[in-house]
């Protein structure tokens, strides 16, 4: 099982707020670490590499239980999961599961809505029940909220053309794909934009094999 993908605690109601200095700082560490394991690491390097990662990532959730750290800590613990692949990576799939949903209850439009495009990436790549809880409908539901938040985002738009090519729907990919290409640079994620950009045009490729 392999996913790109990107994600455990759960509060009691509470306005949602900002993240405090040190919690920015957790984050942009957490995205720039994970962005150099995912694009610049050997592939063989990379379950350790994740693996430690989702332990400062769970750290840090628990310094500061906010829907952005959430949001990582999920990310990290589904790509950790897809570097692992196999059937013993469903329990690190299930961790990030969790983990989105909390991020979900907590602020659902916390980084321009990350949750919805993670969870709905793992539902459309992981193994359907009895296996897992993938669901293509579910991962489609998602997305398109992912894309209400955020309609020019690189990644939710990169990750519905994924789902839009393994179903075979290439007119509504290409448009996908255009917007993500066209997505704005993210300050701070140059690596992250580089190796998305590569992803992009592999899917792209996909189309013309």
């Amino acid at each position: 099982m392999k996913t790109v993908i990107a994600f455990a605690i759960a509060l009691l109601s509470s306005p949602v707020w900002a993240l405090s200095e040190q919690g920015q700082t957790s984050l942009e560490n957490l995205q720039q670490q994970w962005a150099h394991i995912r694009y610049e690491l050997p592939e063989k390097q990379r379950e350790v590499a994740f693996a430690k990662l989702a332990t400062e990532a769970v750290a840090a959730v628990k310094q500061e239980p906010a829907a952005e750290l959430m949001i990582w800590q999920g990310i990290i613990y589904s790509t950790w999961a897809g570097a692992k692949g196999g059937l013993g990576a469903l329990g690190l799939v299930k961790q990030a599961k969790a983990s989105l949903e909390q991020a979900l209850q907590l602020d659902d439009q916390a980084l321009q809505g990350s949750a919805y495009t993670s969870l709905g990436a793992l539902y459309y790549q992981v193994p359907g029940w009895p296996i897992a809880f993938g669901d293509d409908d579910k991962a489609e539901e998602l997305l398109k909220h992912a894309l209400e938040i955020n309609p020019q985002g690189i990644d939710p738009n990169y990750f519905y053309a994924d789902y839009l090519i393994r179903q075979k729907r290439y007119a509504e990919a290409r448009q996908a794909l255009q917007r993500a290409e066209q997505a704005a640079p993210r300050a701070g994620r140059e690596v992250a934009d580089q190796g998305r950009h590569a992803e992009l045009q592999a899917l792209a490729e996909q189309m013309t094999e």
